[in-house]
C-alpha cells in the first residue's frame, strides 16, 4: 500500500473512532429492525453507502460514523469545497479514484458538520445496484462445505476437492439491496436456498496480477448472499449453474462497503440466519482459497475492472445439504452477516 492511501486511512480512522456505537438509538421507522453498525475490525478505514435520503431523492454515497450517522458527500464536498475526482453518486467511480479519492474521503470526514442523520432514516441501497459485468463467484471454498454436498449434488463426478477455485458468475439482474425482499416464483422453483458470503470490490483494473500484489487490487468489502435456487442449478440445463444462480434480486449485498484497511480479514466471519435461527457460521480462516489466490486465477487472461464484485464462496450449513432438506419460503426472514462490515436482512416475497 503506497504512502497517500495510507494516509488517508489514518485520517478516516483518526476521525472515525472518536464515535460510540449507538447506532440503535434512533429506530427505523415502522416494524423495520434497526440498523446495526458493525465494529471495524482493521486499523483505519470507511464505511460506505450508497443510499436515498428520503423516498423519490436522487442516490448519493455517504460515510456511516461508527455512531450511525451519514455523512452525505457530494453535499459535504460542496459545503466544505472539496474538488472530489470521483462522481460521488457512484461507488463504481469512487473505487476507480484509488489514493485520490480516499485522500477526498478522509478530509470530508474529519471536516463534516454536526447536522448528520441517523441511518435508520434513510433507505440503503446495494453498494453497486447496477455491476457493470457479472458477478464473479467461487464454488466449494469451505472444506465442510465441498463435502456436505458430496451426497447431495446431482452432479457425482466431481468427487476428489479441485485443486484451483471453481469459478462461475451470476447475471447483474440478481443484484438486490441489504434490506429488499427477495423475488419468489413457486412456478419455477421452490428450493431457494441460502449462501452467505464474503464480496471483495475491485479497486484498480489489472490482468494476470500476482498473488503478492493481489491485495493491492482491493477497494473493500461487503455482506453478500448468493441466494440460489437447488433444483434449477442442479436438475436443469445439464448441470450447468449460472440459471440456478441468477435469478432476479438474488444477490442481496451490503449494507455498506467497508473500505480495506477497514477489514481485519483474520477477524471476520461469515453468518447466516433464517428467521432468528444460525444456519452457517465460519471463518474467513477456514476459506481453502483465499483472496489474493482467488484474485490471481480469476485475473489470469481476464481484465478485472475496479467495481468488479467477487463473492469469495460459502460455509457449510445451507438447506439442501440438511436432513430432512430446508429451504427459504414466502414470509422468511434471511439475515447475513459478515463480523466487522454488516449485516443485512432480506424478506422472502
Amino acid at each position: 500500500m503506497d504512502t497517500n492511501r495510507r494516509d488517508a486511512l489514518k485520517l478516516g480512522a483518526s476521525a472515525a473512532v472518536s464515535g460510540m456505537f449507538i447506532s440503535n438509538a434512533i429506530a427505523a421507522p415502522g416494524d423495520r429492525q434497526s440498523i446495526v453498525v458493525e465494529p471495524m475490525t482493521g486499523k483505519a478505514g470507511f464505511r460506505i453507502a450508497n443510499y436515498l435520503p428520503k423516498m423519490g431523492a436522487s442516490s448519493r454515497l455517504g460515510l456511516v460514523t461508527n455512531d450511525g450517522l451519514i455523512i452525505d458527500i457530494p453535499a459535504e464536498a460542496a459545503r466544505q469545497k472539496v474538488q472530489l475526482s470521483f462522481d460521488p453518486t457512484s461507488m463504481i467511480s469512487l473505487a476507480a479514484a484509488g489514493n485520490a479519492g480516499l485522500m477526498e474521503l478522509a478530509a470530508i470526514f474529519k471536516n463534516r458538520g454536526s447536522k448528520l442523520v441517523n441511518v435508520n432514516q434513510v433507505i440503503l441501497l446495494s453498494p453497486i445496484p447496477k455491476p457493470q459485468s457479472n458477478i464473479y463467484c467461487v464454488g466449494w471454498n469451505y472444506l465442510d462445505h465441498f463435502e456436505e454436498g458430496l451426497q447431495n449434488r446431482e452432479d457425482k463426478t466431481v468427487k476428489e476437492y479441485p485443486k484451483v477455485p471453481v469459478l462461475f458468475t451470476k447475471g447483474t439482474q440478481t443484484m438486490n439491496g441489504p434490506f429488499d425482499s427477495i423475488p419468489y416464483d413457486a412456478s419455477y422453483s421452490t428450493a431457494i436456498d441460502w449462501e452467505a458470503e464474503l464480496a471483495v470490490v475491485i479497486g484498480k483494473k489489472g490482468k494476470n496480477i500476482s498473488e503478492d500484489s493481489a491485495m493491492d487490487y482491493v477497494f473493500g468489502y461487503s455482506a453478500y448472499n448468493d441466494t440460489t435456487a437447488r433444483d434449477v442449478q442442479q436438475k436443469r440445463h445439464s448441470g450447468q449453474w449460472f440459471k440456478g444462480k441468477s435469478l432476479d434480486g438474488h444477490g442481496p449485498m451490503g449494507p455498506w462497503i467497508v473500505t480495506a484497511g477497514g477489514v481485519n480479514l483474520q477477524d471476520t466471519r461469515i453468518i447466516c440466519r433464517v428467521n432468528g435461527v444460525e444456519k452457517q457460521n465460519a471463518s474467513y480462516k477456514q476459506m481453502f482459497f483465499k483472496i489474493p489466490v482467488i484474485i490471481s486465477e480469476l485475473s489470469r487472461s481476464l481484465t478485472l475492472l475496479p467495481g468488479d464484485i467477487i463473492a469469495t464462496g460459502t460455509p457449510s450449513g445451507v438447506g439442501y445439504s440438511r436432513k430432512p432438506p430446508e429451504f427459504l419460503k414466502p414470509g422468511d426472514v434471511m439475515e447475513t452477516e459478515v463480523t466487522g462490515i454488516g449485516i443485512i436482512r432480506n424478506a422472502i416475497a
